[in-house]
């Protein structure tokens, strides 16, 4: 980040939100403290910025790639000292990112429609559907991932032609602001980028509601969703609410694949995040040999300074969440779990920890707990695996370990989630299929091609076709 841009960020006006190291507690930026005032502002001037063809839309979106992929290291530091996610999670979120701006980039022209011709009477007309911008769209985003889950927004709006205003947790804003300005540097006009800090029942209700505002995109908790629907009634809406996924490892699944897919997608990002392994389902029969290959595996993993290259797991976003992740291990062991590894928390750390013989009734993995926890509940058959798996509200994605793909199949199709990946876990991804889920985990689809369609509206045209 240029000197001006941390000068900016660092500054400390008479209202301001102190950004702090989930790791140390300093202060790691200074930011304006924004409003609702301020949301009618920055959504009036998107409603008036100017729109950019799709070349040349194309073309920022490339050029905010190619100064993003320059200056990774440095992205990578600011995503670490404000989420406190270790360097190594924030050096994949860089890439991720870069890798959704360049997507957005090729899809920007291959935003297309369709010609039909469809009967009248006796004759035949063409009808022609044409794909326009939405307007502007009002993005709301958590505190995980915070270059990422702005990038997913952002990139896609840009590439439909529409104008964005972004709304980023206020735990973590700076990295969308560098994103602002580094795409602002790239030719994205200043009015059709705009980003407003500030507390979330504030400003997210603001922009939610603001009559210029077109369509809303969130991703958070169900029940803060469930705010933003009410006050976005009327615009387009698409809702990220986070998700309880699981990873079924099927009694003829390679065990070692498992236990590695599980420790690594459980802990990435100290197990804040919604698409991560939160339960392990194992079939009786090999539960045991699982979890002790698990226990093996979580036994690799550094926990500690964040910006330390060697370390794999650092701190929660603050203390009370890993408390909150202590307090969740503590009772799943009063209803019969077993900490076989971790379980220790100083601050907002919280070691790597693996559970066994846990109630698929206890808090830890009925609801949706965001930290780096490995819970495995061990099931008789395959119909006690599919009825664990969709015994919760939500329905995000999951994963399946098994040499059968027939089985797979069969299993697949009965879980009711957004996706379902065989020998990978549910935190794969990529920027070319859809994401989302059903259930509590919301509505809409993410994946660059796919929110381009959500974000944009259809238009027909019919024409007369003589001589049909």
């Amino acid at each position: 980040m240029s000197s001006a841009a941390v000068a900016q960020l660092r500054r400390e006006p008479a209202e301001s939100i102190l950004v702090r190291s989930p790791f140390t507690g300093e202060v790691v930026g200074a930011v304006p403290r924004g409003g609702g005032a301020d949301v009618a502002r920055a959504a009036a001037a998107a409603k008036a910025a100017a729109r950019l063809a799709p070349e040349e839309r194309g073309e920022v979106l490339r050029a905010g790639a190619r100064a993003l992929d320059a200056r990774r290291d440095e992205f990578a530091v600011l995503i670490t000292r404000e989420s406190g996610v270790c360097l190594k999670d924030s050096r994949r979120e860089v890439e991720r990112a870069r890798l959704n701006l360049v997507t957005a980039a090729e899809e920007a022209s291959r935003i297309h429609g369709e010609a039909l011709t469809v009967p009248d009477g006796g004759g035949r007309k063409l009808a022609l559907t044409l794909r326009e911008p939405v307007g502007v769209v009002g993005a709301i985003t958590p505190f995980n991932r915070p270059l990422n889950q702005v990038v997913v927004k952002v990139a896609p709006a840009v590439a439909a032609g529409n104008a964005v205003v972004v709304k980023p947790s206020e735990k973590t804003p700076l990295s969308a602001l560098a994103l602002a300005e580094l795409l602002h540097e790239c030719g994205l006009p200043r009015a059709a980028l705009g980003v407003v800090v500030g507390d979330g029942a504030e400003v997210g209700q603001a922009l939610a509601r603001d009559r210029l505002v077109d369509m809303v995109t969130f991703t958070g908790s169900a029940a803060t969703g469930e705010l933003v629907a009410r006050a976005a009634a009327g615009k387009k809406l698409t809702l990220e609410l986070g998700g309880n996924d699981p990873l079924i490892v099927l009694d003829d699944g390679d065990l070692e694949v498992a236990a590695r897919l599980a420790a690594r997608q459980a802990y990435a990002s100290a197990g804040q995040s919604c698409r991560g392994v939160k339960r392990i389902i194992a079939a009786e029969t090999v539960a045991g040999e699982l979890v002790a290959r698990l226990a093996d595996e979580t036994e690799r993993f550094r926990c500690g300074n964040p910006l330390d290259p060697q370390t794999d797991v650092g701190p929660l976003i603050d203390e009370p969440a890993a408390a909150r992740v202590e307090a969740r291990c503590a009772q799943a062991v009063r209803d019969g779990a077993r900490i076989v590894r971790g379980g220790d928390r100083v601050g907002a750390l919280h070691s790597p920890t693996v559970l066994d013989r846990v109630s698929p009734t206890t808090a830890l993995v009925v609801r949706e707990t965001f930290g780096p926890v490995a819970p495995v509940i061990s099931v008789r058959d395959d119909e006690m695996a599919i009825a664990i798996a969709n015994s919760t509200p939500y329905g995000l994605q999951a994963g399946v370990v098994t040499a059968d793909f027939e089985r797979f199949m069969r299993i697949a199709m009965r879980l009711q989630v957004g996706a379902v990946n065989l020998m990978d876990g549910p935190a794969f991804d990529s920027p070319h299929i859809p994401f989302g889920g059903v259930k509590r985990s919301g509505f809409g689809r993410e994946g660059i091609r796919y929110a381009i369609q959500e974000m944009t509206q259809i238009k027909t045209i019919t024409l007369p076709q003589p001589g049909l």
